[in-house]
């Protein structure tokens, strides 16, 4: 099954005749994904090397039946773009885009939560689900098929332990980059609730960092409704309190938000947490292993 993205994804990429957005729109078709249109106001009736491209969602909507939107759109009009999204009818919002104020993100999330619409990032590398679909900037080729599931708030990370997961012989189910914003649409509870239920996902690794508390609430999901084994990574234990690390979320608040608080809330919930990538990749593929 794999879970958000899979065969029957029919993608429109709003922002699709910009550079990034057309790259990385022929990229995920060249996987196999389905792309079946784009979205550029004012250049409706053109084509990017034979996908149309429409004036507005709603236009790809009535001729191609898009089910999910990749957002490619400039950070200051990204947040109309997943408005006209989401009006459109489209299921599922997979956002790239860095740099949308927090406050015009919190009354997003308020707005698609009660219409039942599923958001990924922003300021994410997309959901990848290996050997079905690719929707994103992830390089899908260091990644293969397989039962873990990979939930991560860092892009890179989610690259480096899927592609030790790889080396070790360990697919994955699918990868989500949940973006590491401080209001993003889909939280680890989110995906690793999708993850339980997904019967192709028989392990988890989650990639965690510094700031907020999310890697926490994930902890407590994980103790009371998780039956499949979770092996965590949390990134930032160096980091000085104060500064922004990589990401908008990524700071230490007074006492709250470090590493090391992450971790003890994962061990303690029986979580076993890799000191490195490298690590939690190990520590995963060991798990496969004895399930063999």
């Amino acid at each position: 099954m794999a879970i958000i993205v899979d065969a029957a994804t029919r993608l429109v990429v709003q922002g699709i005749t910009g550079r990034e957005g057309q790259f990385h729109a022929l990229r995920n078709r060249d996987y196999g994904t389905n792309v079946v249109a784009g979205v550029t106001p004012g250049k409706g009736g053109e084509a990017v090397e034979g996908v149309p491209v429409f004036d507005s969602v709603r236009d790809a909507m009535a001729e191609t039946k898009p089910n999910t939107s990749m957002v490619f759109v400039p950070a200051r009009f990204a947040a109309d773009a997943i408005y006209e999204a989401v009006d459109a009818g489209i299921e599922t919002v997979i956002c790239i885009t860095e740099g949308i104020p927090a406050h015009d993100m919190l009354r997003i999330y308020n707005y698609i939560r009660p219409r039942g619409v599923t958001l990924v990032g922003p300021n994410c590398p997309g959901v990848l689900s290996p050997g079905k679909a690719n929707v994103g900037i992830i390089p899908a080729e260091i990644f293969s098929p397989g039962p873990v599931g990979l939930v991560s708030r860092s892009g890179t990370l989610t690259y480096q332990i899927g592609n030790e997961l790889t080396q070790l012989g360990v697919g994955q189910s699918t990868i989500v980059g949940i973006g590491g914003d401080p209001v993003v649409g889909t939280s680890f509870i989110d995906a690793l609730e999708r993850f339980e239920a997904d019967p192709e996902t028989r392990f988890v690794v989650m990639v965690g960092e510094i700031g907020g508390s999310e890697e926490e609430k994930a902890a407590a999901f994980i103790a009371e409704r998780m039956t499949k084994p979770v092996v965590g990574y949390i990134a930032g234990r160096t980091a000085p309190p104060g500064k922004t690390m990589g990401h908008a979320g990524a700071i230490i608040s007074g006492s709250a938000g470090t590493a090391k608080a992450k971790q003890e809330a994962l061990e303690a919930r029986g979580v076993r947490v890799g000191t490195n990538p490298t690590e939690a990749a190990r520590l995963v593929a060991d798990l496969v292993a004895g399930a063999r």
